[in-house]
């Protein structure tokens, strides 16, 4: 096979969530600039299936297929064995994959599912990966983009799991994006000075799968099929903000349309207790560096 060259050529990035929809576009954008890319998806039948498709499509040999359950941390934590024995460096992680559910349900671990997948899921992942960010970061640089949203609101640190408040799909999934962000914020503060950009987008209204749950979300998904933007018009900001060479060392903002915006969640305490929080809830090793807090 030929040496793959371009604008990320022999850079290793992982899209979680990529089988279809928004990260289905942005692991094929980041297969157009050249990168390896490592699709983490659940299934991996339908996985192969957008790896063939992204292969056909770029003429990028490089994509490869993973599986990933991000909202079971048993196979988080193998996936970040398994890569790392395959791959000595990591240049590029986007934390995508989400759900939107119309019920309450729990997961594997007994955590409220969006909470779990949403949340849980980019912290674990990101952890997972930390040693692979920062072997990256000592020549190349490394970056983290999380796919966040816009209908962010209502995080209730003492109640996250809708234990005391009426469960409602929009307010696990607005509750999630706003944490998205606020881990962001705590994420970019820990990777300060160590070569690791991290920033959070937003991607609009983009037609997908995500809120197939339910009556409600076959309503959404079908109204999204009419009005909202294409997935790969959605992925857009994302890719830029792993490849462009002027996000290089931009780091802790909010993106739209390539653009940064102000956060309203803005607020380095109640960050730092979402952390906590997403520790207690994910443990792992918080004195290793990058997920340690700097001084």
């Amino acid at each position: 096979m030929s040496e793959v060259t371009g604008e990320l050529g022999g850079r290793v990035a992982v899209v979680t969530g990529a089988n279809t929809g928004i990260g289905k576009e942005i692991a094929r954008g980041l297969a157009q600039r050249g990168a390896t890319v490592v699709l983490a998806c659940r299934s991996v039948d339908r996985g192969q299936a957008a790896a063939d498709e992204i292969v056909r499509s770029t003429g990028n040999a490089l994509v490869s297929v993973m599986q990933l359950d991000v909202s079971s941390q048993a196979s988080i934590r193998r996936f970040g064995r398994e890569f790392s024995s395959l791959h000595p460096k990591l240049h590029v992680l986007v934390n995508n994959a989400g759900v939107w559910l119309d019920e309450k349900k729990k997961s594997v671990d007994g955590i409220e599912m969006t909470w779990a997948t949403n949340v849980l899921g980019y912290f674990l992942v990101t952890a997972s990966l930390r040693e692979r960010l920062l072997a990256a970061s000592e020549r190349d640089g490394a970056r983290v983009v999380v796919v966040a949203s816009e209908m962010a609101r209502g995080l209730e640190l003492d109640g996250v799991e809708f234990e005391r408040r009426p469960y409602h799909g929009v307010a696990a999934y607005a509750q999630s994006k706003q944490a998205n962000r606020m881990w962001t914020w705590a994420l970019a503060r820990r990777a300060a000075g160590r070569g690791v950009a991290v920033n959070a987008m937003h991607p609009g209204w983009v037609k997908s799968e995500l809120a197939r749950d339910g009556w409600k979300g076959r309503i959404a998904t079908a109204c999204s099929t009419v009005l909202a933007r294409s997935p790969e018009r959605g992925a857009r900001t994302a890719v830029w903000l792993a490849s462009d060479p002027s996000m290089a060392e931009k780091s802790g903002g909010f993106y739209v349309d390539e653009k940064e915006r102000p956060c309203r969640f803005r607020d380095e305490d109640r960050e730092e207790k979402l952390w906590s929080l997403c520790a207690s809830m994910a443990p792992i090793d918080c004195g290793r560096k990058l997920i340690a807090k700097s001084a």
